[in-house]
């Protein structure tokens, strides 16, 4: 049986790909600061944790596991009076740490980029691996030099993954409402509408939760000893759809509910993107996902958007999902991370002050 770490294993993804690859025969343990620890929607499947946060994880840490997924880090662009280099500086440095250990301990080392690297493309292009890239966001560059430092360290011991995940949907026992199709499904259960916060004109790749896992399960398999960095994109070609057409699909799935667009004087609002300017995303891409498809052993996508649309929208029927819950901090990693700040449970550098 394989040992897997996740770091970072109580948020949106890790809670759910630890369920995922224990049902798969892992050896699953975590290490998580708990920033999202009681945003639980459902009962999550308990896994071994340490209260750690990713700073202080030492090579004795991971010493022993087969395999090392990091997904500890920052989701969000800076907030408050903090600026992006203090919020995406120790992510970096700490996810090419960690990298290191597993180099010098031969341990696989498994890291989630994402396809916003490739930001903004006009003309309309599948974008793959190997074509520019053009970030739009600090997070998007913090990717991107997290990717360089791994390309840097690659050779011919040590192998890094790179999976450049489309925008995650689907049920997790913590799930994220602040995911586009999530938060449009809870809308429409919730409030009977499906309200966009932009003109929906913006391409995306979008990917189910389920099919992101098994990414990482066959990677964590793939025999591969390129002594380079490995960059993959994760997704379906067919699951590249603009917001409005995601829209218009959970419109015709709710009975009764109502296609609108966020008031601008609702600035205030959970649903609010402040990313978004005047109505217009600019953060607009399509990306091919031929490679992984041709060189992951077994991986295949599973899910279409019509499919896994469908199926959130039966679980969350299923649990009786109220504007209550849906309106829970817990559920939005900005206004958490926010909140946090705020009450003082954390300082400008983001640790705890318990």
């Amino acid at each position: 049986m394989q040992k897997i770490l996740i770091i970072g294993n109580q948020g949106y993804l890790g809670s759910h790909l630890s369920e995922y690859l224990k049902a798969r025969n892992f050896d699953c343990k975590g290490i998580d600061t708990g920033f999202f620890k009681e945003g639980v929607i459902t009962n999550a499947d308990r896994v071994e944790t340490r209260d750690l946060d990713a700073r202080f994880v030492t090579a004795a840490d991971i010493d022993g596991f087969d395999a090392v997924i990091l997904l500890a880090g920052i989701s969000n662009d800076p907030f408050g009076h903090m600026t992006a280099e203090q919020i995406y500086d120790p992510t970096r440095n700490y996810a090419l740490r960690v990298a290191g250990f597993c180099k010098n301990l031969g341990i696989k080392f498994i890291y989630p980029s994402s396809c916003s690297v490739y930001g903004a493309a006009v003309d309309g292009r599948l974008l793959d691996e190997e074509m520019a890239t053009n970030p739009q966001t600090p997070y998007s560059i913090n990717k991107l030099q997290v990717e360089e430092g791994l390309r840097e360290m690659a050779d011919e011991s040590f192998t890094p993954i790179a999976l450049r995940f489309g925008t995650v949907y689907g049920m997790s026992s913590r799930i994220r409402f602040d995911l586009v199709i999530n938060m449009l499904c809870g809308l429409a259960l919730t409030t009977n509408k499906v309200v966009l916060n932009s003109n929906g004109e913006a391409w995306r790749p979008h990917l189910h939760i389920d099919d992101a896992c098994e990414s990482f399960r066959r990677c964590i398999d793939w025999e591969i000893n390129s002594g380079e960095l490995i960059v993959l994109n994760v997704g379906r070609n067919e699951d590249n759809l603009k917001i409005i057409d995601i829209a218009k699909m959970i419109h015709s799935m709710v009975y009764g509910s109502e296609l609108t667009y966020l008031e601008t004087s609702d600035k205030d609002s959970l649903i609010k993107d402040r990313k978004i300017q005047d109505g217009v995303d600019t953060r607009t891409y399509k990306v091919s996902f031929d490679k992984i498809h041709h060189i992951l052993p077994g991986f295949k996508c599973k899910w279409t958007v019509e499919k896994g649309i469908k199926h959130l929208l039966g679980i969350l029927k299923d649990i009786d999902l109220d504007k209550k819950t849906f309106n829970q901090r817990e559920f939005y990693r900005l206004q958490q991370i926010e909140f946090l700040h705020k009450t003082k449970e954390i300082d400008d550098d983001l640790y705890w002050n318990r």
